[in-house]
């Protein structure tokens, strides 16, 4: 499993969003770019997180902010999860879990005393020079969009 370390470049990637269009880090420099990762579309955890995302946008957008999500799931799914909550953030896909692993976000989890494999709810920070400004390794969804902004808003003066 990956480490990220503030300080130090953010891993690169390039995933499809929910259009199915490619999202590269690289294209976002020069803004502040909050990769939030989260279990599964539409599972009540991260459907709260997406929408606490969603009804905070225009907070992260003032700060020049833009806000991803990320999971295994299909741009599909992600449309659908999209439509039935009216969610404004973009929503990436990463299936083989490559990107998730590079941030710490794919490993071992203790799930009520049982351990498994799966997506780690992580959030990465990332300042307009590609560098990691902060990370969650892990939080809880509720509550969690508000956290971020708040740090966002103190770094980015």
């Amino acid at each position: 499993m990956g480490r990220i370390e503030i300080g130090k470049k953010a891993p690169a990637f390039a995933l499809q969003d929910e259009t199915g269009a490619k999202v590269k880090l690289s294209d976002l420099a020069g803004q502040w770019v909050v990769l939030y990762f989260y279990p599964k579309d539409d599972t009540p955890g991260c459907t709260v997180e997406a929408c606490e995302f969603t009804s905070g946008l225009s907070g992260f957008e003032k700060l020049d902010a833009a806000v991803f999500g990320c999971s295994a799931d299909s741009p599909e799914s992600h449309r659908k999860f999209i439509a039935k909550h009216k969610l404004k953030v973009k929503l990436l896909s990463d299936p083989d879990h490559a990107v998730m692993d590079k941030y710490g976000a794919w490993g071992e989890k203790n799930n009520y005393g049982k351990k498994t494999l799966g997506v780690i709810r992580s959030t990465a920070l990332i300042d307009p020079e590609g560098l990691v400004a902060y990370h969650w390794a892990t939080v809880k969804a509720a509550g969690h969009a508000a956290e971020v902004r708040e740090k966002l808003a103190e770094l980015a003066t």
